[in-house]
């Protein structure tokens, strides 16, 4: 059985054919899947999923490309979103992006930390965008990270080798997306292969980063068996062991 741990099934593309997206999921052994939100009213649509399908899970959270629209968002409001159903196991996807800075650093770091807090009384894991935010990332999650039981992803790893070993060694896991399937991701490759298997999840980021051979297609969870053959090659590991590693990993940190 194989794990998304991060697809956007409430988008579009996805949501509006979303009994065949899950059906093709099934065939290909993708059995366990966690779509991610990204605001307020995708959490509307996440809901819904999760009541339908029972082998699907969600979270709550606000991207921060979105924080400019959600300044006021605290601890308290992300618990009560997360406590409207059972099947909201997780807590973002949170944290920063320097690349567009669509939202004001200083907004995006106050509202990370937010979430991190969150999930702290919750108990429950984080789930991490980081793009060309590393130093930043990486001293806020090392500061509340401290002392602490938080369970933190840092989600479709695009890092420097440098910050896999900095956010591994204070006790992050990693998800590896499509992306290490495209032509130039070799020295993303050589990271992750770098990177201990009981750390890795694997995900899709559906609808986006389609891996190849599925360039010019809307991702979707089938597509992630891909991923895993790319994992395995790079990593000199055998397609099952990394399937079963991943898969008990994504089970480990949600309880699942």
């Amino acid at each position: 059985m194989i794990a998304d741990s991060h697809c956007h099934l409430d988008y579009p593309n996805l949501y509006n054919e979303l009994d065949d997206v899950v059906n093709r999921a099934i065939k290909n052994d993708v059995k366990l899947l966690l779509t991610i939100c990204t605001t307020v009213e995708s959490f509307k649509r996440i809901k819904l999923i999760v009541d339908k399908y029972k082998n699907i899970y969600g979270t709550f959270g606000i991207h921060p490309h979105e924080t400019k629209n959600f300044k006021n968002m605290t601890d308290t409001l992300i618990i009560e979103y997360k406590n409207e159903s059972k099947k909201i196991i997780g807590v973002g996807e949170t944290g920063l992006d320097y690349y567009y800075n669509h939202s004001d650093k200083n907004i995006q770091k106050k509202i990370f930390v937010q979430h991190i807090e969150a999930a702290k009384e919750l108990d429950i894991p984080l789930i991490v965008h980081s793009r060309d935010a590393e130093i930043d990332t990486f001293d806020i999650l090392k500061n509340y990270m401290k002392n602490s039981k938080l369970k933190t992803i840092i989600h479709c790893f695009t890092g420097s080798k440098d910050f896999a070993k900095k956010i591994i060694n204070i006790g992050c896991y990693i998800s590896v997306s499509g992306i290490i399937t495209f032509k130039d991701s070799s020295e993303l490759s050589e990271t992750i292969s770098s990177i201990p298997i009981d750390k890795l999840l694997v995900e899709t980021d559906s609808p986006y980063l389609t891996p190849i051979p599925n360039r010019g297609k809307s991702n979707e969870p089938s597509f992630i068996t891909h991923t895993i053959e790319k994992l395995s090659i790079i990593t000199n590991t055998e397609k099952k062991v990394i399937i079963e590693n991943t898969t008990n990993n994504f089970r480990k940190l949600f309880n699942l």
